[in-house]
């Protein structure tokens, strides 16, 4: 019996020291994909004069459109343009 048990403790031995492995290495993975633009899309540039003249609405209510090329020639303004999905 004590040699069942015996060879049972070895065998556990090696299942944990895989466990462990496995989870350094699930960790080592996360930290990697968290840290890093690995996998990630890049995104698309675009040019100045397609920002230019791009027509923006006020969301005070009005129904006023600017082009977006006025509000930098008067005033300096610095727009970002972002496209939400959906």
């Amino acid at each position: 019996m004590a040699c069942v048990c015996a060879v049972f403790l070895q065998d556990l031995e090696g299942v944990c020291v895989g466990l462990w492995s496995a989870g350094v290495c699930v960790v080592v993975v996360y930290v990697l994909l968290a840290n890093t633009d690995l996998f990630l899309t890049k995104p698309d540039r675009t040019s100045l004069h397609r920002l230019a003249s791009a027509e923006l609405r006020s969301t005070a209510g009005d129904e006023v459109n600017v082009k977006a090329v006025s509000l930098w020639e008067r005033t300096g303004a610095v727009i970002m343009v972002v496209r939400r999905p959906g």
